[in-house]
């Protein structure tokens, strides 16, 4: 009886083992302590990662020795996003490395490559990244150091990811003990794990928190902006002094009233917000497969007033990643739904045949879809009558929130934009960030508002082919 018992559990055990390798043996061999990525590693070369449209973004070039020079066509182009496979691995070079690194080439050719004693070709990576819209991005940024995404908040699929200052792939073997020592932080990509004070784009959660408590009255919230709020000792500035006068919550929203901010989050359960937040991924796991920081925010019950004050307007020791309000941002148009981003589109081997393809996936629920359905109307307000009125006029209609966020005792700020286009129905999410900028409404909207230009060009060309 015991040992039919064992020769079960045994059966139970193999058959374990053979699905989890089945459905995770690509995460396996990208494991760094598999000894099978350096026979996979001899055997084969690394295949290419291409952008959507087909262009070469790596690939390994052979001379006549097989000698083997990872190359990056466009130098610092997709530095972070793309990443490099010398000095360790970042970005698409790392999540995509089991695929870059195997090859399903048939029989025939592998037994012909052995034979002639050269090595296999890798599979080749495809990704959803688009140069046009980087390119964009990139020369946009310019000099500033900061991040740009742009995103599909309906599939998760990311077109565009920059960072600045960046630096060039094809030197990274060379100028890696440089890079390392520099004080610029080079290789920190600014999207994914640059940590910055939200300013005002934080008021889109201290709004959602104040719905979700107000159900049936948030419609009827006044409040009298004098250009200050103050309590216990604290008081909370308008920005450059400005006062706003009688205003309802989506008007405080519009004009980014820090004030009527204030005023909002000082009548807030402090516990049910951090509860919230924690739900809106504050501190937790982002299902991103590149590196990133965790974003951090700090609300209880035993929060000071000025503490409660600072973090409602997106100041104090609240931070957050560029990537964590894009994915927020997409969620809100996306019907409170989040959809995973997603970089890589499909493998190929390096005679075309397909090997794996990557489908859209859903995260989960964050927002119910009234909620996302308000905060949609309370962004596009932003673009009508607030701060991102740059964005109005155009042939799509836009939506979102600015951030002028404070980070030094002299007021300088971060110039924040995240939003969407079209805002009734969208199709595409850009989330900005210029470092010591000043005001969103004044660096980070005309970005957008050129981004959102590309996208909509790029697509009626593709309709009129």
């Amino acid at each position: 009886m015991s040992g039919g018992f064992f020769a079960a559990l045994f059966l139970v055990l193999i058959v374990y083992l053979i699905h989890f390798t089945a459905t995770n043996g690509r995460e396996m061999i990208n494991n760094s302590y598999n000894s099978r990525q350096e026979l996979l590693q001899a055997q084969n070369y690394r295949g290419s990662i291409y952008s959507r449209d087909g262009e070469v973004l790596a690939e390994t070039v052979l001379d006549e020795a097989q000698n083997e020079t990872r190359t990056y066509p466009y130098h610092d182009l997709f530095a972070h996003v793309v990443g490099y496979s010398t000095r360790g691995r970042m970005g698409v070079e790392a999540l995509a490395n089991a695929y870059l690194i195997n090859t399903d080439i048939s029989l025939g050719s592998k037994a012909a490559n052995a034979e002639a004693g050269s090595k296999n070709p890798g599979d080749n990576v495809y990704t959803t990244l688009d140069v046009e819209l980087q390119e964009l991005a990139d020369s946009l940024l310019g000099l500033y150091r900061g991040a740009v995404l742009v995103t599909e908040p309906d599939t998760g699929r990311v077109l565009a990811m920059v960072s600045h200052p960046d630096f060039d792939p094809n030197e990274i073997a060379d100028g890696w003990d440089s890079l390392v020592e520099e004080d610029d932080s080079v290789l920190v990509n600014r999207a994914t794990q640059g940590l910055y004070p939200p300013g005002s784009t934080f008021k889109i959660f201290t709004a959602l928190e104040y719905i979700r408590q107000n159900p049936d009255t948030y419609g009827q919230y006044s409040f009298t902006c004098p250009g200050y709020y103050s309590s216990g000792g604290s008081r909370i500035n308008c920005y450059h002094g400005g006062s706003h006068g009688q205003v309802d919550l989506f008007t405080s929203f519009a004009k980014s009233c820090n004030a009527s901010f204030a005023n909002i989050g000082m009548s807030l359960d402090r516990d049910r917000f951090q509860e919230t937040l924690d739900g809106l991924l504050f501190g937790q796991e982002l299902p991103c497969g590149l590196r990133y920081a965790r974003s951090s925010v700090q609300i209880s019950g035993e929060s000071t007033d000025g503490e409660m004050m600072q973090t409602s307007i997106g100041q104090g020791k609240t931070q957050v990643t560029p990537l964590h309000m894009n994915m927020i941002t997409c969620a809100i148009a996306n019907d409170g739904v989040l959809m995973e981003p997603m970089l890589m589109e499909r493998v190929e081997d390096a005679e075309g045949n397909k090997v794996s393809a990557f489908r859209p996936k859903a995260y989960g629920r964050l927002l119910s879809q009234e909620e996302a359905e308000t905060l949609r109307e309370m962004m596009k307000a932003v673009v009508e009558e607030g701060t991102a009125s740059k964005l109005k006029g155009q042939d799509y209609t836009a939506a979102g929130k600015t951030g002028s966020a404070e980070y030094n005792s002299l007021r300088d700020s971060h110039a924040w934009f995240t939003g969407f286009a079209p805002a009734e129905d969208p199709e595409v999410c850009v989330t900005i960030i210029v470092e010591g900028a000043g005001s969103g409404g004044d660096y980070a909207v005309p970005m957008a508002r050129r981004l959102f230009d590309c996208y909509f060009g790029e697509k009626q060309e593709e309709g009129s082919r």
